[in-house]
Order: C-alpha cells, then structure tokens, then sequence
C-alpha cells in the first residue's frame, strides 16, 4: 500500500480494517491488531497517529523502527507473518504502516498466546462460537472430505480397506486389481494435496490405523462416563475412552457399557443376559451420535453418560440439514451430514437400515420399560442429546 492510499485511510478513520496507534512502545497492543487482522479479513496499522486522525509521527529512527517491526512479524506472533511494511516522512514526523494479509495456516494466529478477531473497530477475543468458526474457516477439521495434512497413505490399513470392499461384495482377490492408491481415491478415502495423496477425514475414520493420532482429530472419540447420582456433580464411577475408527468407537463404548452389570435370566437350559438397557438401543443411539456429529466442532467428543436414573448420548453439532426434533421422533426421511460415514457404516451392518434407528429405538424402550426416548437440540451451544431412561415412569421430551 502506498502512502496516498494510507493517507485516504487516515482521513476517513479508524474501522474493520484500519488501526491507528502512535508508536511500536506497546508491542502488545500493536501485535494484538496485526494478529486480529491476520485472522480476519485483513487489514492494516498506522503508526504515528492518534485516535482523532491526527498525524504526530513516530520520534524514534526510521531505520530502527522498520527493523523492530520486521522482526516482530517473524516472532511477535504465534508464526511468522505474511505482511509488508512502509513508511513516509510526513511534516510532523514519519508515518509507519504494515499491511497484514487474512493468513492461511493450520489454525488461527496467536499473540500473548491469545487468538484475536477484529470486530467493527476493536481488537477483540472470539466468543466460543466466534472461535470455533475461526478454527473452521482456517481448514483445521471442515468436513469428512477435508485432507488431514499431517497424514499419509501409510496411515490407512489396507486389510480394514480390504474388509470394507467385500462387504460391498467386490472381488479383492482377482487379478488385475486396481492400484491401490486409486481404489482409495476412488472411494474418498484419499485426495490430492500439493501433490501427495493424503487422507481424508473419512479416510482416516473408516479405515486407518490410529485415527486419534493427529492434532485435528485427537478429539474425535466417545467418551464415556458412569456417576454414582442424577447428575454430574455425583462421583465419577468409571470412566474410559472408546477410539479408534467409527466402528471400533461403537465396539468400545458398547463393550464399557456392558460392563457395567448385567443380570442373568435362563430359558430352558440357556443362559439370557439382561443390560442396564437394550444393547440394540444403546448401540443405534451410538451409532447415529458416531456418524452424525459435526467434525467441525474440534474441541469435543461424543459423550455417553450413564446417570442412576437414565443414560445420555451427546453429540457435537446442530441436528444437519434443517432436521428438527420432531421429524426425527416421526422417523423423518434421514438426510446426513456425513454421508460417506453414514454409508460406511450401513456396509458395516452398524446401522440395520437408513430412516429406521429412531422408530428402532422407540420399539426397544417401549418393549424394555415402557418410556420413550429422548432428544434434545441446542442450536445455539451446537449439540444434540438422547436420553434413555432406566425407569418405566419417565417419558422423553
């Protein structure tokens, strides 16, 4: 930016994209306005004018200043800056200015080790949701096409990969087979990054061999949790995490749920096992949570809490596509925000038939204790839960 165009901004004043301050003695202040307008939509700071437009010009050395600036955009932030300096001699002194372009990193720019945003004419933290947002719009974790950066190929298992394409019915064993690479381009399992195949999320979650590895997925697991009361200030019983890929998470938090006790009936001479509740409901209300969840929320896991009243599956995300709780109570026709992991899991057999897990759940709770199931929608906190009752008075929202 040229000092015509940095003048034109001084004249019309401080807004979205652009910060006066009169000196670089507070280094905090200034990094604080380059990192939000790193991370928004970009912007630029004048040095040498206060806030009523007035030029007073910076009183330290022009050369000296320059290269404070310029290694403060190598190290004052969280990573180094993509910004360009420049300067005037203006009649009350010079003029400093740095022009920040919006940054493309792996996730948002940092200063004093806090994000900032510009919001109007403030520097400010994000709110929550502001935040979340921030980490999206920089590529951390989009969608189940997004490209997980840090891994490779070899990060797939080629016998789960193998084990999905006979569940399809496809011959593995034939020659010739298709490269392997492409086989799992083909099914979206890979995609192509600055020249490498890279897997995708869903890649990752369907068919690698420790999902959990990278920074951008390390959350994506059931948790898992058993109080001694009604609610969560009651004393933590047991706890475990259920990694691994989708149906390696519904194996695990299904096989901690079981173990929790179980009494044992006997028809004829055969042994009948009784669970907290029907293993088939727990196991669909895992399955949807596992498969639905929104995978751009990055600070969260699936949360199965079991309560000595009832039991609890709370996934991260607004139910997708416009569905409401009621045409989910209805068995509504299923529209997935992950579509490649819904079908993935259905090959599996997780899921017996698209539509069907709620109207399944109704019929096993109403066969088990008499009460419906639950849910509940947060649209604004970003999150659904089931609640399945240990009783047979209580009924679902």
């Amino acid at each position: 930016m040229e000092w015509p165009d940095v003048a034109n901004r001084i004249e019309a004043g401080e807004d979205e994209r652009t910060e006066f301050k009169l000196n670089f003695r507070d280094r905090s202040a200034t990094g604080r306005a380059i990192c939000a307008f790193a991370n928004t939509d970009g912007g630029i700071v004048v040095l040498g004018v206060d806030n009523s437009r007035k030029v007073v010009g910076v009183s330290e050395d022009p050369e000296q200043t320059q290269e404070r600036l310029s290694a403060y955009l190598q190290s004052g932030c969280s990573s180094p800056l993509n910004a360009r300096l420049g300067r005037h001699r203006h009649a009350q002194g010079w003029v400093h200015w740095i022009t920040v372009t919006r940054q493309r990193g792996f996730e948002p720019m940092r200063c004093d080790g806090r994000v900032w945003v510009r919001r109007g004419r403030s520097t400010v933290e994000p709110s929550p949701t502001e935040l979340q947002d921030l980490f999206n719009a920089f590529g951390y974790v989009l969608t189940e096409e997004q490209v997980i950066g840090p891994a490779s190929t070899a990060d797939i298992d080629p016998h789960a990969f193998r084990d999905y394409l006979r569940d399809l019915d496809i011959d593995t064993d034939t020659e010739p087979q298709p490269r392997s690479d492409d086989d799992l381009r083909n099914r979206g399992a890979v995609a192509e990054r600055d020249g490498e195949l890279r897997p995708t999320l869903y890649g990752l979650f369907a068919f690698g061999k420790d999902p959990q590895r990278f920074p951008q997925t390390r959350r994506f697991f059931v948790e898992c949790v058993a109080y001694g009361g009604a609610d969560q200030a009651a004393d933590v019983l047991q706890v475990a995490s259920a990694t691994g890929r989708l149906d390696e998470q519904v194996d695990r938090a299904l096989g901690w749920f079981k173990s929790l006790g179980r009494s044992e009936t006997y028809e004829h001479v055969r042994r009948v096992d009784h669970y907290l509740l029907p293993v088939s409901v727990v196991r669909e209300a895992l399955v949807n949570a596992v498969a639905h969840r929104d995978y751009a929320i990055t600070g969260s896991q699936v949360l199965l809490e079991v309560f000595e009243d009832r039991v609890t599956l709370t996934s991260p995300g607004r139910l997708p596509n416009h569905i409401t709780a009621a045409s989910v109570r209805a068995g509504g026709r299923p529209r997935s925000r992950n579509e490649s992991m819904a079908n993935y899991l259905l090959t599996r057999r997780y899921m017996e038939q698209r539509g069907r897990g709620w109207l399944l759940m109704r019929r096993g709770m109403r066969d088990f204790n008499g009460t419906e199931p639950g849910i509940h929608h947060d649209a604004e906190a970003r999150w659904v839960q089931v609640t399945l009752h240990l009783g047979s008075t209580a009924e679902g929202p």
